[in-house]
């Protein structure tokens, strides 16, 4: 053996069981059986560089934790009230117990309409000694006025005119004041027939009492006098806040409002409105506020006429430009204009919440400085939102502009740094990874597309098969039927995809963070694009982005954006606050909206509503939550199981689960009149006359009580009489009656009985202004609530009137529609109308009239078969009744 072969030293690996001995070069590429061995927790949690399946229903159990623990609490927490026998230690205060028996009191007078004895002698004498009593003994001047008022204005495509109709108006000012600078608060008294208007808007008079009392006993000086207007007539609608704001000695003095309404009973009064341009005014809210609920949204929401109603603001804002706050109740809408609505059923603890704020807030505005000369302070609009009731968010919209553009591109350049790192970690080139990313974000707008389209196919299904509303009593089942369907489409189609392209070298780890990746850009996209259009409420995009990019970066500077299933902890934890905070949200706007799809009328599909809303709602809260679906082993199975979610809430709905109505929590609304008919010929005699009972249905669902009503069978649809008859010949009672007309349904009757004053026009005179036009002098009377339909005939074109111009200038349509009602003088109505006729042929007939009269208060005038046919209703529905006619003449 030659010397350099003993220098030579040779290694023999003996076979041998363990792993470690085994040559580097000979061990299997890729194998994980000597890789770093798990901790406990990853062998607990991950299978294969995947969560383990079994986890999933924890996963969504986590979110639906947060939801009803968090959110849904807060949504609708309630302060303490205050009793009597707190005042001696809470001196100063609002005391709840003291406005719960204003309340009760106000209440018992019953329905409170326009034109009766309970609300213009009864609620009037009652409020009068409430103010009384207010006065003496305080250390400010108080100064009561009862305002007795007659005028006219266009609402909507009616122009509303009204008699007589009264106000209480209170001023509150400190001794010896000079100052002409004035607050307003407004509530209103009336209510809707036989309701009793507890929460609508009893509940808001009564806390305006209670701050009054507050405040006049109170050593705390007020700079600014205080004008507390109670309403007389809102229902009508809004009419006396109109008078006020036009006629009355004080309104020129008020620079600005706060408003109180009611769409509910109860809860927490949400601020909808503010403003306009005024953001001194949401300054001083936050600086005032103790129980903060303010929302964006909901003022966009309700200004672009989603919310089918209108309140006093717009009456203040648009005819004596006061800026304001507008707020209401929404909680417990079921009840909302129905014989429900009752004083027993409010929370006391509302009353706290309300007072406590209004009194602050009365406090603050009226001792502000930005109020003595307002106008100074009017720069745009403002961006706001409470944040779980605990404190308020606000800024400016240019402030909100900047920092939507802000936010949104810092989202996006951090997210295209990410993937870049997910190129340099994997070792792709950034042009085949650019190339996936372009791929990925076509499969995320196709998901959303997807997710978007099955709940809105699935909404026409169960209006097709009889079943809207079937989440009305129980609105868990929106969550079952909606949210889960556009969750399944949202999460199948990246699911299909990867199952596509599973042979690609990214790990699914490092897939899904890239489908993140290409949400936020998405959102991000639109918040810019919302942003250019004006859109305020935006900013739920913007934190939404915020908050994913904020784990976004910390997974970026830990390094676990590399790890397969460790960088979800904090994406998980980056989530959880916008996710609590849109799920806190979103219950409130659910809780607002879905009593009001008992009110729509049947022309709107709910179920095709709540679809929209739920794929809004989802996307919004659940964006960044879905995806991570696609790291649980058997995904595809678990996403299928949300399909299988939505078929056992379908089974449920078809059961009486499903039933939408419950009596006295959840009715079902009619609108009934006992109505008589009468069509003159040219000739003045009765071409046509018909009694019957026109019933004007509220929601989708006329059908659930078909075989239950007397002749309910018999109904027809009025559509046919809408085009041989001025207005349907119908007793419309307002604008929305008006829009709705064509679905209302006839069933013959014997004739009403109806008040000795029933609608009549006299026609006083007629005189030829030129051989082109003539003018009718005519005189209307009849009960407290009519409604006259003008159409002219013939060529003749209406040229001028006696009633507001505005229908005239902006050329409405006809028939013209007015809308008069008094108060507590009934002298007749006098007006002209002046016609042309081009051709200068006066022979053929040139106008036709429609009369409507409604007794809106008159229970003794419902005869024993009204009774009976409202009697054979079901338990769940609430009817409104009252005796009606309506007649046509021709001139």
């Amino acid at each position: 053996m030659s010397g350099s072969e003993k220098n030579v030293r040779r290694r023999v690996i003996t076979p041998t069981s363990d792993p470690t001995n085994v040559d580097p070069l000979l061990r299997p590429r890729g194998s994980q059986q000597y890789e770093a061995q798990p901790n406990g927790c990853e062998r607990a949690f991950v299978q294969r560089n995947k969560i383990k399946w079994f986890w999933a229903p924890a996963f969504f159990g986590f979110w639906l934790l947060l939801y009803v623990t968090i959110s849904i609490p807060a949504c609708h927490r309630l302060p303490r009230p205050l009793t009597i026998q707190d005042e001696e230690t809470h001196p100063d205060q609002f005391i709840a117990e003291r406005a719960e028996k204003n309340l009760r009191e106000l209440v018992s007078l019953g329905p409170r309409v326009v034109g009766s004895r309970q609300n213009e002698m009864a609620a009037l004498k009652m409020l009068s000694q409430k103010m009384q009593k207010i006065r003496s003994g305080t250390a400010n001047d108080i100064e009561v006025d009862v305002q007795v008022a007659s005028g006219s204005y266009v609402h909507w495509s009616m122009v509303n005119m009204y008699q007589s109709i009264q106000n209480i108006v209170v001023k509150i000012s400190p001794k010896n004041t000079n100052s002409t600078t004035y607050l307003l608060v407004n509530s209103h008294y009336d209510s809707v027939p036989a309701g009793p208007g507890a929460g609508d808007d009893g509940s808001m008079v009564a806390t305006m009492m209670e701050v009054l009392r507050v405040l006049a006993k109170s050593d705390k000086p007020l700079k600014n006098p205080v004008v507390f207007l109670f309403n007389g007539a809102e229902e009508n609608p809004l009419q006396a806040s109109h008078a006020f704001i036009t006629q009355h000695k004080w309104a020129k003095y008020c620079k600005a409002l706060i408003n109180l309404d009611s769409c509910g009973n109860g809860g927490r009064e949400i601020l909808f409105q503010s403003g306009p341009n005024h953001p001194w005014l949401m300054k001083n809210y936050r600086r005032a506020i103790k129980h903060p609920y303010a929302s964006t949204m909901g003022e966009e929401l309700f200004q672009h006429n989603f919310i089918p109603s209108d309140t006093d603001f717009r009456i203040f804002r648009d005819h004596g430009s006061v800026p304001g706050l507008d707020m209401a109740y929404t909680y417990n809408g079921f009840v909302y204009h129905t014989r429900h609505d009752k004083a027993e059923i409010f929370p006391r603890g509302s009353f706290q919440h309300t007072g406590d704020n209004l009194l602050a807030l009365v406090r603050q505005i009226a001792n502000s400085p930005e109020i003595e000369n307002s106008a100074k302070y009017a720069k745009g609009h403002t961006i706001y939102f409470d944040v779980m009731g605990w404190f308020l968010v606000f800024y400016t919209e240019t402030e909100g502009v900047i920092l939507n553009v802000i936010v949104s591109l810092i989202s996006i350049g951090i997210c295209g740094y990410a993937i870049k790192l997910i190129s340099v970690n994997s070792g792709i080139k950034l042009e085949k990874i650019l190339k996936k990313v372009g791929h990925t974000l076509l499969v995320q707008i196709l998901s959303v597309v997807v997710g978007a389209i099955l709940p809105v196919l699935l909404g026409l299904f169960m209006d097709a098969v009889h079943l809207p509303l079937s989440w009305f009593s129980n609105s868990w089942l929106i969550l079952g039927l909606y949210f889960t369907t556009f969750f399944f489409g949202l999460a199948i189609v990246p699911a299909m995809y990867f199952h596509w392209t599973k042979q690609d070298k990214l790990p699914i780890g490092q897939r899904v963070q890239l489908l993140l990746h290409c949400h936020c850009i998405l959102l991000s996209v639109l918040t810019l694009i919302f942003t250019i259009c004006g859109i305020r409420s935006v900013f739920v995009l913007m934190l939404s982005c915020l908050f994913y990019t904020v784990g976004l970066i910390i997974n970026i500077a830990t390094r676990l954006h590399t790890k397969d299933v460790a960088w979800v902890i904090p994406h998980i934890v980056c989530t959880v606050p916008p996710f609590v905070f849109f799920a806190y949200f979103s219950h409130g706007f659910f809780t607002t909206f879905i009593p009001m799809f008992g009110r729509f009328g049947e022309n709107l599909n709910p179920d095709l509503a709540v679809a929209v809303f739920s794929v809004a709602v989802g996307f919004l809260c659940c964006g960044f939550i879905i995806p991570v679906l696609q790291l649980f082993n058997k995904s595809k199975t678990i996403i299928c199981g949300l399909m299988g979610i939505t078929l056992l809430c379908f089974i449920i709905a078809m059961t009486p689960i499903g039933f939408p109505y419950r009596p006295e929590t959840n009715v079902q609304r009619f609108a009934v009149l006992h109505t008589k008919r009468t069509f003159h010929d040219a000739d003045n005699k009765v071409r046509r006359q018909e009694s019957g009972y026109f019933i004007m249905p509220q929601d989708r669902r006329t059908y659930t009580v078909k075989h239950a009503v007397i002749n309910m069978t018999l109904a027809q649809r009025i559509g046919s009489d809408c085009d041989k008859e001025i207005n349907c010949g119908l007793p419309l009672y307002n604008q929305r009656w008006h829009k709705t007309r064509k679905n209302s349904l006839w069933i013959p009757a014997s004739e009403p009985v109806l008040g000795e004053n029933v609608p009549t026009v006299l026609l006083l005179s007629k005189n030829s202004v030129s051989p082109t036009r003539i003018r009718y002098e005519m005189q209307l009377s009849g009960p407290n609530h009519m409604a006259l339909f003008i159409q002219p005939l013939n060529g003749a074109k209406m040229m001028d009137w006696s009633f507001h111009q505005a229908p005239l200038r902006l050329s409405f349509e006809p028939p013209y529609f007015i809308y008069f009602s008094w108060g507590v003088n009934g002298d007749p109505l006098k007006f002209w109308l002046e016609l042309e006729k081009p051709n200068g042929n006066w022979n053929s007939t040139t106008l036709e009239l429609g009369l409507g009269g409604h007794w809106t208060h008159h229970k003794e005038l419902i005869t024993p078969d009204f009774k009976k046919f409202l009697d054979s209703f079901p338990h769940y529905v609430d009817a409104t009744p009252w005796p009606a006619s309506f007649e046509s003449r021709i001139f």
